[in-house]
């Protein structure tokens, strides 16, 4: 057991009282096991993770402050279909009524949004992404 040799456990009860997500606290237990001697093979069932991943998670501890350690790092994603300003002129259309844009209604729907961001920028979104957007709303 020598990894998390110069980790501090008391840095790491320091951390785990401050920190808000369980992701970050399970992080903080794990190592506050290990340092304990209890081995990665007993951790993993204790924890249900798989010991390749508690190997990475102790990897970090020693590599990384701890607040650094317990955070995740970022992943990109896909991109977006629309770009800032596609989203920008979105919103713009949005505060107009639909019959301003050539719709035969009277307020706003999904599928008419949907139907609107095709037409005006050529990209398909399902519905329940276009609920998604709106409940999102300008950035």
């Amino acid at each position: 057991m020598d990894k998390l040799a110069d980790v501090d456990v008391a840095a790491l009860r320091e951390a785990l009282d401050e920190v808000e997500s369980a992701k970050a606290a399970k992080r903080l237990m794990v190592a506050l096991d290990y340092k304990d001697g209890t081995p990665v093979s007993t951790l993993a069932t204790r924890y249900d993770i798989p010991r390749s991943t508690l190997y990475y998670w102790l990897d970090r501890f020693e590599n990384q402050s701890i607040e650094d350690a317990v955070e995740d790092e970022p992943r990109p994603g896909r991109p977006p279909k629309l770009d800032d300003e596609a989203r920008e002129s979105l919103w713009e259309a949005l505060d107009d009524e639909p019959m301003d844009h050539g719709f035969d209604a009277e307020e706003w729907t999904p599928p008419l949004v949907q139907s609107h961001i095709e037409r005006e920028f050529a990209v398909v979104y399902s519905e329940g992404h276009v609920r998604r957007l709106l409940r999102e709303g300008p950035t």
